[in-house]
């Protein structure tokens, strides 16, 4: 597998397709740039989704994220890109993308991007004793 930024996400079968689970997935050295001043931007990712039958290979991943360093976008489209793209490649059930951006001017941006498959329900919440 290549060590270079990739815009290709792998996949790999779901190995528990039969049931919901979520897949937890923080990614804490996301950069961009700004594209009005060119500076960088820094943000840590959090991802969560439940699969269907494709999951996510985690370093394509870290290389596909790797890919926006050069890039300039506005915290909102770039969160919505990626959720986009990741959501596409393995049509989850559910998919929720937290983008946590460092302060720029003072401001602190968080962006919430959420994609759910038409007639998939979340099971009840469990509280244990």
């Amino acid at each position: 597998m290549s060590t270079q930024p990739s815009t290709g996400i792998e996949t790999f079968v779901n190995p528990a397709s039969d049931r919901d689970y979520t897949i937890r997935i923080t990614m804490p050295e996301f950069t961009c740039l700004c594209p009005k001043t060119g500076q960088p931007d820094f943000a840590t990712l959090k991802l969560e989704y439940v699969p269907d039958r494709l999951c996510i290979e985690l370093k394509s991943l870290k290389l596909y994220i790797w890919s926006f360093r050069d890039r300039g976008c506005f915290h909102e489209a770039v969160t919505n890109e990626i959720l986009d793209h990741l959501a596409g490649a393995v049509d989850p059930r559910c998919m929720r993308l937290t983008a946590e951006f460092l302060v720029r001017g003072g401001i602190y941006t968080t962006v919430v991007a959420q994609q759910i498959k038409p007639g998939w329900q979340p099971p009840q919440a469990l509280h244990l004793p």
